[in-house]
């Protein structure tokens, strides 16, 4: 359970760290110019104990399921599994949007690609926490 919470805490911090740099550097722009579909920005800060919650619990979550296959099988299992989860959030977060909220379709696309970027570095990060240890560094 320790290598669970672990990794909780792994996730969530790295999908935070990108969150801020994806959403309030990179897309800036992006939302500016469709300020017109977004809560202000006065009522979002009051909501946004709701996202972080909500990151925690998946960052659980992800941590959680990787524990129970995890195979040993290195960086390129975390890859995969990232990626694999990557897909399956992002791309109901982002075309769900974009179907119920009036934003253009590059913003999705935006959003699903840096969402399967965040969540692949996260079951990287994933496999180098429950990686075995060599024999030489547990002497």
């Amino acid at each position: 359970m320790k290598k669970v919470l672990t990794g909780c805490v792994v996730v969530f911090v790295i999908v935070e760290v990108l969150n801020f740099i994806i959403h309030s550097i990179i897309l800036v722009d992006a939302y500016r110019a469709t300020a017109g579909v977004w809560r202000p920005s006065e009522m979002m800060m009051h909501k946004m104990w709701v996202l972080y919650v909500s990151n925690l619990v998946v960052a659980f979550f992800i941590s959680f399921i990787f524990s129970k296959g995890y195979e040993g099988k290195g960086i390129m299992e975390g890859v995969r599994y990232g990626f694999y989860i990557g897909v399956m959030l992002s791309m109901g977060m982002a075309w769900g949007t974009y179907v119920m909220i009036s934003v253009p379709w590059h913003l999705s696309i935006q959003w699903f690609i840096y969402g399967v970027i965040e969540y692949t570095l996260s079951g990287i990060a994933l496999a180098m926490i429950y990686r075995k240890k060599s024999k030489s560094s547990v002497a």
